[in-house]
């Protein structure tokens, strides 16, 4: 096994409805009496996978809408969420925030707090089989009304400690400034629910700026555009706001042209506090390791490095000090057996 493959992780950013197994929509579909356009898992990649013609986010995204007819039931919510714990299990995660938004699954009866109940049942069990801390972050759609999003912050208030950790905003950012969300993540902050924002990715440093300054985000959901604007980089450095980056789909979303352009290794050095994160290891085709992988060999990101990323990711992590604390010594034993230091 790799030493990369062994380097224990964090992947804070990591969304429910991109990180689905192809089997498991091939028997969800048999369950359901529905055709599919293949019969096997290589056949159904196509549909859930963004190849390099991807142009735009909004592209990304239209491969999600191939798998959300079948996450419509609390136990299929529970299942997928089950299985992303195995997943990140076997490529060596500590810990992972799943997010997914509980209005995207309730066309079929099912109401956001069972859409919640249903994906902190299987974060529960995979935790209990796989050994990994796994929580959940309900997120808000751009495209949805202010009412759906102001219930999903109601009804991820009552889950708070009990499996969720925080909310969130995603969607096609360019098309839906964060501006427009400013009573929804106020409705956040009055109620103690902690929150990060997609931001800087499909919109630039102004996207960045309000998610900060207008709603109150601790945490960015990608942020690859920060150097847009040199004044709030300075800003996100001397604050310590956490950058939650995910190169494989930044570059597969267009936020930045190609590898050359990705801004990691100049942020790095800059201070910034960074975190690295798969965004959705079925969608973009890659999982933790693989990340690790890129940076390496594209960026000559030390082991020591990508170990001080994944210590960022314990840090900025939306959980109590004590169990971060958990997280720290158990992430301390598996670098001093793999002989990597920080």
């Amino acid at each position: 096994m790799s030493l990369l493959k062994q380097l224990p992780k964090v992947d804070l950013h990591l969304h429910l409805d991109g990180s689905i197994r192809p089997g498991t929509i091939l028997e969800l579909a048999a369950e359901a009496g529905t055709a599919l356009p293949a019969t096997d898992a290589t056949g159904l990649l196509p549909h859930m996978q963004a190849d390099d013609e991807c142009a735009s986010l909004v592209e990304y995204l239209e491969k999600f809408n191939f798998v959300l007819p079948y996450l419509q039931s609390r136990a299929s919510l529970r299942r997928a969420a089950y299985e992303i714990v195995e997943n990140a299990a076997e490529d060596g995660c500590l810990y992972i925030e799943v997010r997914f938004a509980p209005m995207l699954h309730v066309h079929r009866g099912l109401s956001a707090a069972d859409a919640i109940e249903g994906v902190i049942e299987g974060l529960r069990e995979g935790e209990a089989r796989h050994g990994i801390k796994a929580r959940a972050i309900a997120i808000c759609m751009r495209h949805q009304s202010a009412a759906d999003n102001l219930e999903v912050v109601r009804t991820a208030a009552s889950y708070l400690g009990q499996g969720l950790v925080a909310v969130d905003l995603a969607g096609d950012e360019a098309n839906h400034p964060p501006a427009r969300f400013r009573e929804v993540f106020a409705l956040a902050r009055q109620l103690g629910i902690p929150f990060t924002i997609h931001a800087g990715e499909a919109a630039g440093a102004e996207s960045i700026a309000e998610a900060i300054e207008g709603l109150g985000a601790i945490r960015i959901g990608h942020g690859v555009r920060l150097r847009e604007n040199p004044a709030l980089l300075e800003l996100v450095r001397a604050r310590g706001i956490p950058l939650e980056l995910c190169p494989t789909s930044n570059l597969q979303t267009k936020a930045v042209a190609g590898w050359d352009d990705y801004p990691i290794r100049d942020y790095f050095d800059r201070g910034l506090r960074l975190t690295i994160n798969t965004d959705n290891p079925t969608v973009s085709g890659t999982s933790m390791t693989r990340e690790c992988e890129a940076l390496a060999q594209r960026f000559r990101f030390t082991p020591g490095e990508l170990a001080s990323l994944m210590r960022n990711g314990i840090e900025v992590a939306f959980l109590p000090e004590g169990e971060k604390a958990e997280l720290r010594a158990e992430f301390d034993r598996r670098l001093a057996a793999l002989g990597i230091g920080v």
